[in-house]
């Protein structure tokens, strides 16, 4: 689920969180959730009890809102994809405390002062940094808190030569990107100095997680990752049919793939500065 925060123009962080829209049964079928454990912290460090208001940016198709709705949140859940979104609905169709938005959270008005938190799970990078924290600052409560959460692929150094070797598909059609670390080497995720402005930090947590996928489900779900949309559609094509050629060498077996959840949340500072 998660796609590394990378600099890039305007219009080509747009075009590429469109991308995600393309293919969205793979991606709610694919993506990985982060661990439960993150979500009971989640709700413990700032105490989001049962009827709490929370925004969230980027819902994707409620991967990561179903679990704080269980929790008994109320959820107005922003997507830009409308397939995305069709889908979120589909999946929290049951909680009628929760609302699915369709649109940018740039273009979105929001009430002033309306929600307890702001959550954003991968997709906080892909908001225009003009409005990234300030808009969030804004909408909050007094004490409000922004928690800031995904997940970053990792693989062991005891991981089967797969992981090592797949790296050869990659740098065959010219795709961006170094072979993930080991878990033990991706540390907590602090909130950037620009959050810092409108929100203190009050916790940076991870969490270790595996998820196991079969070799179908894994080559869709590179087809949904940042770094395949990047590649033109030649190359897209050409980098899944040699990571599945590879795959079906080696008779198409269950893959292993790890990763580390990460939780930050920051409490919106009591005086906000004067240009929020």
């Amino acid at each position: 689920m998660h796609d590394s925060e990378m600099v890039m123009s305007d219009s080509e962080r747009d075009r590429l969180r469109r991308g995600f829209d393309e293919d969205a049964r793979a991606y709610d079928r694919t993506r990985p959730l982060c661990p439960a454990e993150l979500f009971d912290d989640l709700v413990a460090l700032t105490h989001l009890t049962p009827g709490k208001r929370v925004l969230e940016i980027g819902a994707g198709t409620g991967q990561a809102s179903l679990p704080l709705a269980q929790r008994g949140l109320a959820i107005t859940a922003l997507e830009l994809g409308p397939e995305l979104a069709e889908l979120a609905r589909e999946n929290l169709a049951r909680f009628d405390a929760v609302e699915v938005v369709t649109g940018s959270f740039e273009a979105w008005e929001p009430p002033r002062r309306a929600f307890d938190a702001v959550v954003a799970f991968n997709s906080l990078h892909w908001i225009d940094p003009e409005f990234r924290y300030i808009k969030p600052a804004g909408v909050l409560r007094p004490g409000g808190y922004l928690i800031v959460a995904g997940c970053k692929r990792a693989v062991p150094s005891d991981a089967p030569p797969f992981w090592r070797d797949v790296q050869e598909d990659y740098r065959a059609v010219g795709a961006k990107g170094d072979p993930p670390p080991t878990p033990e080497a991706i540390g907590t995720q602090h909130l950037p100095a620009e959050a810092l402005k409108f929100f203190e930090e009050v916790a940076a947590r991870r969490y270790p997680f595996t998820v196991e996928y079969t070799a179908s489900d894994y080559v869709a779900n590179l087809g949904t990752q940042t770094v395949s949309k990047e590649l033109d559609d030649d190359a897209r094509a050409d980098f899944l049919t040699r990571v599945e050629a590879r795959l079906s060498r080696l008779g198409s077996p269950n893959l292993t793939a790890s990763f580390v959840g990460l939780l930050s949340v920051g409490r919106l500072h009591t005086e906000e500065p004067a240009a929020a």
